[in-house]
Order: structure tokens, then C-alpha cells, then sequence
């Protein structure tokens, strides 16, 4: 499912959406993209799910990588097509000890 040059609506899940809007969003904060590191700390991720990820979202043509280049991440989608980044997820926290 690579996209083609003239795709005006891009295809990707809600999920794909948000790596591209924090890949975008970090690339503009800090003039250079984001490590896999930093993607896996921002969603809380394992380091197989963020590369498997990225795989997924360079096989569909979302974004590009340069093999053995670090931090070479680019969105190919048009920002005006990518969602609002939304905070990741917060496990909430279990109080198993009771109070005196």
C-alpha cells in the first residue's frame, strides 16, 4: 500500500497517526528527528514494538529512513493531514497498602 506522489488523503491508523504527528512535532521542537529511543520513551514502548513501527509506517510509504543513519527519520505525509499529538497514555497507579 505505498502511496503515490499525487495521494491527497493519506491511510494510516490512529495509532500510525500519532508516531507521525510526535515524529513531526519532535523533528520541528528540536530541529533533528527523533531516535527510536526517544519514540519508545514518549509512548512507553519496547524498543521491537517502536522498530516494528517504524517498519510498518516506512513499508506503507508514511515515512523515510536511511539504512544505518541515526536519527534519519522523515515524514512523507503532509502536515496538514497529520492528527494532533495526544499525550501518551497513563497506566494508573494501584495503592495495594492500606492506611493505618
Amino acid at each position: 500500500m505505498n502511496r503515490a506522489a499525487g495521494d491527497s488523503h493519506p491511510d494510516f491508523t490512529p495509532r500510525q497517526g500519532q508516531y507521525l504527528a510526535f515524529i513531526h512535532a519532535y523533528t520541528l521542537v528540536n530541529g533533528r528527528p527523533p531516535a527510536q529511543a526517544d519514540i519508545q520513551r514518549f509512548f512507553r514502548l519496547t524498543p521491537p514494538s517502536v522498530y516494528q513501527m517504524l517498519l510498518t509506517l516506512e513499508r506503507e510509504g508514511l515515512i523515510s529512513r536511511r539504512a544505518g543513519g541515526p536519527r534519519s527519520i522523515a515524514v512523507l505525509v503532509d502536515r496538514a493531514h497529520l492528527p494532533a499529538l495526544e499525550p501518551p497514555q497513563v497506566q494508573p497507579v494501584i495503592i495495594t497498602v492500606q492506611r493505618y
